[in-house]
């Protein structure tokens, strides 16, 4: 026999309830309330970081001090490219970038493929010589290795640069990789096995085609890695036609005075490329892409 309690209108709350007489709040408007919070400081975070930004390209399209142009002008950008090697640092920036982005992608891919799906004791000693080289900061490889590129005419040579750019981001690009190989499921391969795909077969036509955000995000990082470099490029690039752009802004400082307007209009046209790459590959960015595959096995 069960007995429900009911508590009388007139009787006042009911027992174990506390009537404080003030409004009580639902979990749903605790929930609002922490949202627009989150929301604000994310926007004020926001905010603060595009100042910088801003303020550059404000400067790179406001008329210089010996300009008689009034109000925004691409001034500035003109004579960039018009007085300067700004051309050519761009073309040596993209075929640096461009040739280190191919290039740590085509070697890190099978070797994270190897990171990924191998155990042995040389996997496993590979994987902890990795994460040892990525530990050292390139500033204590930089003098080694210029003195060893000297005797291979290879200092003040856009080549050398490319080298040294391919092995600073090809220990986080293999680990990369390595790590969005871990979320395909074996399963796949195994069952390409099966159809008679060899084990390049299933990496090529199985892993790869299932891991263009990984190799987009690898390919992302080695990019900017490489066209925001200026440490490595400063020590082993010598003439003014060789410069890559951030020697390029460099070379406005001078002793006595400093070109801002230039600086700033350099600037914005470092900015153009990542801008870009980010844009355009930004849609083939997509989670869940193999939740599929495995439907009916």
């Amino acid at each position: 026999m069960s007995a429900v309690l009911h508590a009388h209108p007139e009787s006042g709350p009911a027992l174990g309830v506390a009537d404080t007489g003030k409004p009580r709040r639902t979990l749903s408007e605790a929930g609002l309330r922490g949202r627009w919070w989150r929301f604000t400081a994310i926007l004020a975070i926001t905010a603060i970081m595009l100042v910088p930004i801003m303020v550059t390209v404000l400067l790179a399209f406001t008329p210089g001090p010996n300009s008689t142009a009034t109000g925004l002008t691409f001034e500035n950008i003109s004579n960039v490219f018009s007085k300067t090697l700004a051309a050519t640092w761009l073309q040596n920036s993209l075929i640096t970038t461009l040739s280190t982005v191919v290039v740590s992608v085509a070697v890190a891919a099978p070797a994270g493929y190897v990171l990924s799906r191998g155990r042995s004791k040389a996997v496993s000693g590979y994987s902890l010589l990795l994460f040892v080289m990525q530990s050292l900061p390139i500033i204590t490889s930089v003098v080694p290795l210029f003195i060893l590129f000297a005797g291979m005419g290879l200092v003040d040579n856009l080549m050398g640069l490319t080298i040294i750019y391919v092995g600073s981001t090809m220990t986080v690009a293999t680990w990369m990789m390595a790590a969005y190989f871990d979320s395909i499921p074996i399963s796949l391969e195994e069952a390409s096995w099966i159809d008679g795909c060899s084990v390049f077969g299933s990496f090529t036509k199985v892993v790869l085609r299932n891991s263009l955000p990984g190799v987009l995000s690898t390919a992302i990082f080695a990019f900017l890695l490489a066209w925001n470099d200026y440490l490595v490029a400063i020590v082993f690039l010598r003439s003014n036609e060789i410069f890559t752009l951030p020697m390029g802004v460099q070379s406005f400082f001078q002793q006595n005075q400093t070109d801002w307007s230039g600086v700033m209009a350099l600037a914005v046209i470092m900015m153009l490329p990542p801008i870009i790459v980010f844009a355009t590959l930004n849609k083939y960015f997509s989670v869940g892409g193999i939740g599929g595959s495995l439907a009916g096995r």
